[in-house]
């Protein structure tokens, strides 16, 4: 399975509370950014899984319309995602060639050291809009393998 992890894209910080922090302008043109990369390199998810916070619900809402990918929300890519959720999850994503996770940190850098079998502490940082792909021959981890990690910046 080819596992694509999408931080959410740059917010507002005005909300009353965290999880209805609406995307930027910044980040609406970082959610796009990614969109137009994922088209130019065939980069094609057969589903987008997004936690139903605001931000991380916009940012998969702007690039599964680019892609025409089905989206589904789910509560457990909610802010506190737990690496080994995630795994249990993707299990029942095996029938799917390439899957896209929607989310937020410091989650994705702690599931990605998890697929990847390293300790999680500082060795990875995903930041905001950036795209990492992972190629799982078994979802476990340890068994994963880092295709590319690109910020928003540089796509």
């Amino acid at each position: 399975m080819h596992l694509f992890l999408l931080r959410h894209a740059d917010a507002d910080t005005e909300a009353a509370h965290d999880d209805d922090r609406r995307l930027s302008e910044k980040g609406i043109a970082q959610a796009e950014r990614v969109a137009r990369f994922c088209e130019a390199h065939g980069f094609a998810p057969e589903i987008i899984l997004t936690s139903p916070v605001r931000r991380a619900h916009e940012t998969a809402k702007i690039v599964a319309g680019h892609l025409r990918a089905e989206l589904i929300v789910v509560p457990w890519l909610s802010c506190g995602m737990r690496a080994e959720r995630a795994l249990d999850e993707l299990e029942g994503c095996k029938r799917f060639a390439s899957v896209m996770l929607v989310g937020h940190e410091p989650d994705f850098s702690m599931l990605a050291a998890h697929l990847l079998g390293i300790p999680a502490e500082h060795a990875i940082t995903i930041k905001k809009a950036s795209l990492s792909q992972f190629e799982l021959g078994i979802v476990r981890a340890g068994f994963a393998r880092l295709e590319f990690l690109v910020p928003s910046r540089l796509m």
